[in-house]
């Protein structure tokens, strides 16, 4: 899965020994999505995937991620493992698709398809 959005908040960096005596990290952050009703997301880099990915608060980036749930004490946590994070120009994705066609200048109405259009000028519905 993929979501894109901007580091709001990047938490410190945890670390120890698993129960097997093998040493691990994870860093967590929070992504805010950039829709009309934006979104808050928490998830983690784990192990080598957060020396790999250096984020910074500030930074737009598309997160590829996998969602896992698991049960302790018979309560479930799920959290959203990421697994690779690429850094996202915000400039090419807000002029990617202009809003008018080309040649048309800004705020002129944009001409309905033709298939849209009625074919008798006196009849206002398109079918």
């Amino acid at each position: 899965m993929e979501i894109t959005g901007k580091i709001i908040v990047a938490l410190p960096e945890q670390s120890g020994v698993s129960k097997a005596g093998n040493s691990w990290k994870k860093k967590e952050y929070v992504l805010e999505t950039q829709e009309t009703y934006p979104k808050k997301v928490h998830f983690d880099l784990f192990g080598d995937k957060a020396d790999k990915y250096p984020l910074t608060v500030g930074q737009t980036i598309r997160l590829s991620f996998d969602i896992e749930s698991r049960e302790y004490n018979g309560r479930w946590f799920t959290s959203i493992r990421g697994w690779q994070a690429e850094p996202v120009d915000a400039a090419a994705t807000a002029t990617a698709a202009p809003a008018y066609p080309s040649g048309a200048p800004a705020g002129a109405p944009v001409p309905p398809p033709p298939a849209m259009q009625p074919s008798d000028p006196n009849e206002d519905l398109p079918f």
